[in-house]
């Protein structure tokens, strides 16, 4: 049977291909300037994996404009401290104090569930009446005369003036577009959410954020929901990687990696979940996001190692960002039609080279967190010596440089051992 075709009263400004965080928050973001906005979710119904997550203040600040910070504030937790330890020994390296640090922003850090973040975002969706469609899987893409299509397994096709792939890490545009390949970082990491009772007896910081650095692993430490869970996550360097084995990583690895860690990450380990293990992937930045009336976003177009804690916050400023060019240059069902062509060519004269930078500084940060033997004195002892106020190395990334097309700073590179660190989360 061929599927009805759309009437113009049904098609969508907007097709979104992807229901995750950067899907769903970018649909959102459309719809508040007057978009119809269709999003098509492969799965049979919309959900997250995972376990905690990370907002600093140019997430937050988001936040607070969609009317959401509050309601943010309610499902997750707002911690005291950042606190980077030696894993070997647990001595504190260095800190960052929160609530100096949303003085100094305007907006706060804060932790949160992934699964309540995205069912924040799918709440607001539906209540901004945006098309939430599952069980629909986008196999290709096409740019068209008047905009792009979008092509799914069941032989059915959608068009729009704009299609956004934000469709991850595995992105089934970026590889038709682009056609480049994951690159490993030879890490894997294990996860865990765990009710706080759990770990009181292990030494754990309850209200901070804490990572422990150590000789090609770390481990990271923090509240959630209001401080009834506590959210694990331990990573490691596996000697298996490149062995040609494709579920490299495995729970005996775990155990060994952090066998000679201190005495609080060697209690945590026990508690990760066992059963499933997300290997640490990335891919090169690009300058290209833009093809046609098909936009890459979120992890399709700038997928980070996690270092900087960042990947979900970029792809919510991707859609901000895109919004707010399509809303300034028209849009709304009283509107005149936006010129897409120029909102799309803001938006990735705007995006690109922010992500370029936190893509690379993800990777220097995870060289330097893995150090052994004197490069890791030499490291502490440089992380020691640096000031708990200042934010030379974070104004870049939590102010608002990210949403506007001024010029940053020049571009990172890995920091010399002589020199000052930046920011440690």
């Amino acid at each position: 049977m061929t599927p009805a075709k759309p009437t113009p009263a049904d098609r969508a400004d907007v097709i979104v291909v992807g229901g995750g965080i950067g899907g769903l928050s970018s649909a959102f973001a459309l719809a508040r300037k007057g978009l119809r906005v269709r999003v098509l979710e492969r799965a049979k119904e919309f959900g997250e994996v995972g376990a905690g997550i990370q907002l600093a203040p140019n997430c937050t600040r988001i936040l607070d404009e969609y009317g959401l910070l509050d309601e943010a504030r309610s499902l997750g937790v707002l911690p005291e401290n950042m606190v980077m330890r030696d894993a070997l020994d647990a001595r504190e390296l260095t800190r960052l104090d929160l609530a100096d640090l949303e003085r100094r922003y305007g907006y706060p850090y804060m932790v949160i569930h992934r699964s309540d973040l995205h069912a924040l975002f799918l709440r607001a969706c539906r209540r901004a009446g945006v098309d939430l469609l599952t069980d629909r899987k986008v196999v290709g893409y096409d740019n068209t005369a008047t905009g792009a299509r979008v092509r799914l397994e069941d032989g059915s096709a959608e068009e729009a003036p704009l299609v956004i792939a934000a469709d991850g890490l595995h992105s089934v545009a970026r590889r038709a577009l682009i056609g480049d390949h994951v690159v490993s970082s030879r890490y894997v990491a294990y996860r865990a959410a765990v009710p706080i009772d759990q770990v009181r007896e292990n030494g754990v910081a309850e209200k901070d954020v804490v990572v422990y650095v150590g000789p090609r692993c770390h481990f990271v430490q923090y509240p959630l929901r209001g401080g009834e869970m506590f959210n694990q996550v331990a990573v490691f360097e596996s000697p298996a990687a490149d062995s040609g084995a494709e579920k490299w990583g495995g729970p005996e690895e775990l155990d060994a990696a952090f066998e000679g860690m201190c005495d609080t990450v060697r209690k945590g380990i026990p508690l990760m979940w066992r059963d499933r293990w997300w290997q640490m992937l990335d891919r090169d930045p690009v300058d290209t996001w833009v093809h046609g009336r098909i936009a890459l976003l979120g992890d399709a177009a700038h997928p980070p190692l996690q270092y900087m804690a960042q990947g979900a916050i970029m792809a919510i400023e991707d859609g901000w960002v895109l919004a707010e060019h399509l809303g300034a240059s028209g849009g709304g069902a009283a509107a005149a039609a936006p010129d897409w062509d120029a909102a799309l060519a803001a938006y990735e004269a705007v995006r690109v080279e922010h992500c370029r930078r936190v893509q690379t500084t993800a990777r220097a940060w995870g060289e330097l967190w893995h150090l052994d033997g004197v490069p890791r004195q030499q490291r502490n002892a440089i992380m020691r010596a640096r000031d708990t106020h200042d934010y030379g190395f974070t104004d870049w990334v939590y102010g608002p440089t990210a949403l506007t097309p001024e010029e940053e700073p020049a571009m990172f590179t890995p920091i010399p051992l002589d020199s000052a660190p930046g920011e440690p989360a």
